[in-house]
């Protein structure tokens, strides 16, 4: 006999995004974000633009920190032209701003999915960020300061072609990382 109740695909485990506690869990949840996003677009790596995405839906101190006016919509929009294939083309290729050795296999802290180079060393320099103000866990505003210090990365390339300044959104956001190049 069979069932004919239809059956519901079981939901993929999401790795393990915060695996030393580093991460606040909201940030944890932006790293999720970044991995659903980046498998859902069918792109080979997590990239600082996937990271972006995700922080901006999820964060409302990140929204905050791009300033007033449209600007948010700007940086949503371009970021959602690039998840459908319109705009800006990065698919396919590796994302590598130079700020760190180019990492070829997937890192084995991240629990499945490869980074890119720019986007470990956004992590990296958001819980530098986090350390240097003294809190224990890495938040949003910390990712975006990151993320705005790398002028080469994808992210800060959303961001300056939306009309938001990287230099002067990392220093609203915390702005003690250096510049990444």
């Amino acid at each position: 006999m069979q069932n004919s109740a239809p059956r519901s695909p079981r939901p993929l485990p999401v790795p393990h995004t915060n695996p030393d506690g580093r991460l606040t869990p909201e940030l944890a949840s932006v790293v999720a974000g970044a991995r659903r996003r980046a498998l859902r677009d069918g792109d080979r790596q997590i990239d600082t633009a996937h990271l972006l995405h995700s922080l901006l839906e999820a964060d409302p101190e990140a929204r905050a920190a791009l300033g007033p006016g449209p600007k948010v919509a700007r940086v949503r929009g371009y970021l959602a032209q690039r998840s459908i294939g319109y705009g800006l083309r990065w698919r396919g290729a590796v994302e590598d701003s130079g700020a760190v050795p180019v990492v070829r296999l997937p890192l084995p802290r991240t629990g499945g999915g490869a980074w890119s180079p720019s986007a470990v060393g956004a992590v990296d320099g958001a819980l530098e960020q986090a350390a240097r103000r003294g809190a224990g866990c890495a938040a949003g505003v910390d990712l975006l300061a990151a993320l705005a210090a790398d002028p080469e990365c994808r992210a800060a390339e959303v961001l300056r072609r939306a009309g938001v300044d990287p230099e002067s959104l990392r220093e609203r956001a915390g702005g003690e990382i250096a510049d990444a190049s």
